[in-house]
C-alpha cells in the first residue's frame, strides 16, 4: 500500500525475488507509469527492477487492494497543525485492506509513525473484524534507507522488527528474510516505532551541532569546513558537514513525533529541530545582505543563482527541502532568482535554469545543495559566491 519513494523500491525488490506483488497507489498516473515498466521517481537501479517485475508479471500496480498473504503499508505520515503527526493516510490504507484480510495473513506497517500506532491499527482491524483476533500477525518494521542507494540498502541494511506479540514478530522476520540480507533484529512494536524516531532524532541533533557551529564560525571569521576537518582529526570526534537546514521525509519530520508525545522531556530534540529550521532563515538573511551590498555597489538589483532544490545531493526529492523553501521565499520577496536543479526537469511555479547558464548570468551564486554537477562548474572571480553546503571545499 503506497508506491512512493519507499513503497515502490520495496515492491520492486520483492518482485525481483519472483514473489507476486500487487502494488496499490491512489494516484492513477503513478499506477499507469509503473504498469508500463517505468518509474515516477529518480532512484538508481530502480527502473531496471520495475521493468523486470512488470515484464515477468511479478509486479502489478493498481488503485485498489485485493486478497493477499502479506499486506505492507508504506504511505506518508505528514504533520497537521503545530508539528502534530497525522496518521490519516496510514489509517485509510489500513481500512482499505481490512475487507481483504484472512486468517494467517501478515499485516506490516513500515510508515514512520508515533509510538503506539501499530497497536492502534490492531485495535482498528479487530474492531471491524473481531473474528480475526489472534488469527493474523501484525508487526512494525521501519525502513532505514538513503535516497540514491535505496535498492542496495533495502537488501543489506539491518532491520528492526517488532510485532504486537511474539508470533507476529516471528512471522514478519520470516517474510523479510526472503529479500533482506542484513540482520533482522526482533523486538516489540513500540520499541521498533521508537527506534526509527530515535535514529533520525540522533542525526538531527548532530546536524544541528554542525549548523550552529557554522553560524558561530561565520561571526568569528573562521572557515567552518576547515575547522570541522581539523577537529575531526581527533580520534573520537567526527563532526558532520553543515548545510542550509535539514530536509527530507525523515530527519526533518521524525523528531517532531517524539516531541509531540513527550513535550516536557524532549528538550534537546526540540532545540535541534529549532536550530536546523533557523538555519534556513539565517541563510536567507545572508543572501539578502549580499544582494543589498551588490545594489549599493552596482546601482542595480543582483541576479541570484540558487544552485540546488533537492534536500540532499544527487536526488530529485524536494520534500521538506530547505533549499527549495529558500528559493520559494526569495521569489516571494521579488528577488531576481535563477533556480538550478539538475535532477528535476520542471516544477510548477519555478522556472528552472541550466546550471552553466545560471552561474554565467548570475551576479551572486548561492550553493544550497552539493550536487556533483556543481563541483565541476567554472566560476569567474568577479562573482559573489555563497557556499552553504561545502561545494567549493
Amino acid at each position: 500500500m503506497g508506491l512512493g519513494y519507499i513503497g515502490l523500491p520495496t515492491a520492486a525488490l520483492i518482485a525481483s525475488k519472483k514473489i507476486h506483488v500487487h502494488g496499490v497507489d491512489i494516484n492513477k498516473k503513478v499506477v499507469d507509469t509503473i504498469n508500463k515498466g517505468k518509474i515516477h521517481i529518480v532512484e538508481p537501479d530502480l527502473e531496471g527492477l520495475v521493468h523486470f517485475g512488470v515484464r515477468q508479471e511479478y509486479l502489478v500496480a493498481a488503485l485498489l487492494p485485493k486478497k493477499a498473504d502479506v499486506f505492507l503499508i508504506a504511505v506518508p505520515t505528514p504533520f497537521k497543525g503545530e508539528h502534530i503527526p497525522d496518521t490519516t493516510y496510514v489509517e485509510k490504507a489500513t481500512k482499505m485492506v481490512i475487507p481483504f484480510l484472512r486468517e494467517g495473513n501478515l499485516f506490516i506497517l513500515e510508515s514512520t509513525s508515533p509510538v503506539g500506532t501499530t497497536e492502534k491499527l490492531a485495535k482498528l482491524i479487530f474492531g471491524e473484524r473481531p473474528e480475526l483476533k489472534d488469527k493474523i500477525f501484525i508487526s512494525y518494521c521501519p525502513e532505514r534507507v538513503l535516497p540514491g542507494s535505496v535498492i542496495h540498502e533495502l537488501q543489506h541494511n539491518d532491520r528492526v522488527i517488532g510485532g504486537i506479540n511474539g508470533k507476529s514478530t516471528d512471522a514478519a522476520v520470516t517474510f523479510y528474510a526472503r529479500f533482506v540480507k542484513g540482520e533482522l533484529h526482533r523486538t516489540n512494536a513500540k520499541t521498533a516505532e521508537m527506534c526509527k524516531l530515535t535514529e533520525n532524532a540522533y542525526r538531527d541533533v548532530n546536524i544541528a551541532f554542525a549548523n550552529e557551529l557554522s553560524i558561530i564560525c561565520d561571526k568569528a571569521g573562521i572557515n567552518v569546513n576547515e575547522l570541522i576537518s581539523l577537529a575531526s582529526k581527533h580520534p573520537r570526534v567526527e563532526i558532520l558537514k553543515p548545510g542550509p537546514g535539514v530536509g527530507g521525509h525523515c530527519i526533518a519530520v521524525d523528531p517532531w513525533f517524539i516531541v509531540s508525545d513527550f513535550k516536557d522531556e524532549a528538550k534537546i530534540i526540540r532545540q535541534a529541530r529549532m536550530t536546523n529550521n533557523y538555519k534556513r532563515e539565517w541563510v536567507i538573511g545572508k543572501i539578502k545582505n549580499a544582494a543589498s551590498e551588490f545594489r549599493k555597489k552596482n546601482k542595480r538589483a543582483a541576479v541570484i543563482a540558487c544552485m540546488g532544490l533537492a534536500y540532499k545531493p544527487d536526488i530529485d526529492d524536494l520534500r521538506e527541502s530547505p533549499a527549495f523553501e529558500i528559493v520559494q521565499d526569495l521569489l516571494k520577496m521579488k528577488y531576481n532568482v535563477l533556480a538550478s536543479e539538475p535532477n528535476v526537469s520542471h516544477h510548477p511555479g519555478i522556472q528552472l535554469t541550466d546550471s552553466a547558464r545560471a552561474v554565467r548570468q548570475a551576479d551572486i551564486i548561492v550553493f544550497l545543495v552539493a550536487h556533483k554537477e556543481f563541483k565541476r562548474l567554472a566560476l569567474k572571480k568577479e562573482k559573489v559566491v555563497l557556499d552553504y553546503c561545502g561545494v567549493r571545499n
